[in-house]
C-alpha cells in the first residue's frame, strides 16, 4: 500500500473500513464498508476474477461521502466456497443478488471485470438496482479480444492446473512467477511506483482462491460469458468506465455495448488497460460521482 502514488488517500479509506459478515447460501460472507453510514449514496461493489475486495479499495478511497460495500466472492479472499454447487455464472449471480438484498437493498451496483458479468447476470435474473456501474466491463467474448491468444493460453493454464495431481496443480496456479507475468501483461503505467504497487497487490491477493476446482469453474464462467448477453435486461441507467488500451475488451466493443444498452453512458479512460481500479482510480471515481449526481 505504501508504494501506491495515492498511498495517503488509500490508507485513510482502509483504516476507516468496518468489517462485517452475513450468512448467505450456506456461507458466512465477510464484507467491508467504506465511507459514512448516513451517506446519500450506497454502492455495492463486486471484484474481478482471482482478486478480492482489496482490488476495488482504491476506487472506494476516491469516493468520499459515498458508502461503498464490498464482499469477497465465494471461493476468493476470505469467503469460503458455496457448498454443494458448481461455481458457475448462475451461482455467482445468485450470490450477488442475495448479497445486495440482504445487506443494502436498493443500492447502486458496481462490477469490475468478471464482476461486471456477475452483476449483469444477476440483474437479468431479477435483481433490482436503481443504477449500474461497470468498470472494465467484459463487453465482448474474451477469446475475441485484442490478446485472444493470451486468453487461449490462460484456458490451457487453468485446464492444466485442474488436471495435474492436486499438489502440483495448486502449486502451478499459485506460482509467483506466473502471477508476475500476468501482472506485467496487464499493467500499462510506466511509473515505477505505480508498477511496484500493482505487482505487490497481485502478489498479495491474486492467489487467495480457496482451491483449484473453484478457480477453474470461475475462470470458465469468466471466459464463457460477457455483459452483452444480458444487455436486453439492463434497463436502468448504466455507467461504463472503459479503458482505451484494454487487452481483454477493445474500446470499440465497449462503444458497441454502450449502444446496445438503452440508458448507458460510456467514459473512456486513456492510457490504461484492464487495471483502471489500480492505475486510474481517481478518474474512475470522478466518473462515478458525476453519474450519481
Amino acid at each position: 500500500m505504501n508504494d501506491a502514488p495515492y498511498a495517503s488517500t488509500l490508507e485513510a479509506a482502509v483504516s476507516g473500513a468496518r468489517r462485517r459478515h452475513v450468512d448467505l447460501l450456506g456461507v458466512r460472507v465477510p464484507y467491508w464498508v467504506y465511507g459514512p453510514e448516513d451517506a446519500a449514496d450506497t454502492i455495492v461493489a463486486f471484484h474481478g476474477f482471482r482478486g478480492d475486495h482489496h482490488g476495488l479499495e482504491p476506487v472506494a478511497a476516491f469516493l468520499p461521502g459515498v458508502r461503498v460495500i464490498m464482499p469477497d466472492l465465494p471461493g476468493f479472499g476470505e469467503t469460503p466456497p458455496m457448498p454443494d454447487r458448481a461455481h458457475d455464472l448462475d451461482a455467482y449471480a445468485a450470490f450477488a443478488a442475495e448479497f445486495v438484498r440482504a445487506v443494502a437493498p436498493g443500492a447502486v451496483v458496481l462490477g469490475h471485470s468478471f464482476g461486471s458479468i456477475v452483476v449483469s447476470a444477476a440483474i437479468a435474473a431479477g435483481l433490482d438496482a436503481p443504477r449500474l456501474i461497470l468498470v472494465n466491463p467484459i463487453g465482448a467474448p474474451a477469446l475475441s479480444g485484442p490478446r485472444g491468444i493470451l486468453t487461449r493460453l490462460a484456458v490451457f493454464y487453468y485446464w492444466l492446473g485442474a488436471k495435474l495431481p492436486a499438489r502440483v496443480g495448486t502449486w502451478l496456479l499459485r506460482n509467483g512467477l506466473i502471477v508476475r507475468v500476468m501482472s506485467l501483461a496487464m499493467v500499462k503505467s510506466r511509473d515505477a511506483a505505480m508498477r511496484r504497487f500493482v505487482h505487490d497487490q497481485h502478489d498479495r491477493y491474486f492467489s487467495g482462491f480457496s482451491d483449484r476446482d473453484v478457480l477453474r469453474e470461475a475462470f470458465v464462467a469468466s471466459v464463457s460469458h460477457d455483459v452483452g448477453e444480458f444487455a436486453p435486461a439492463i434497463r436502468m441507467p448504466t455507467l461504463l468506465v472503459a479503458a482505451d488500451r484494454d487487452d481483454i475488451t477493445p474500446i470499440e466493443a465497449e462503444r458497441a455495448l454502450r449502444d446496445a444498452l438503452p440508458a448507458a453512458r460510456l467514459v473512456e479512460v486513456a492510457g490504461v488497460g484492464h487495471l483502471i481500479h489500480y492505475e486510474k482510480p481517481a478518474e474512475a471515481a470522478s466518473a462515478i460521482r458525476s453519474f450519481l449526481a
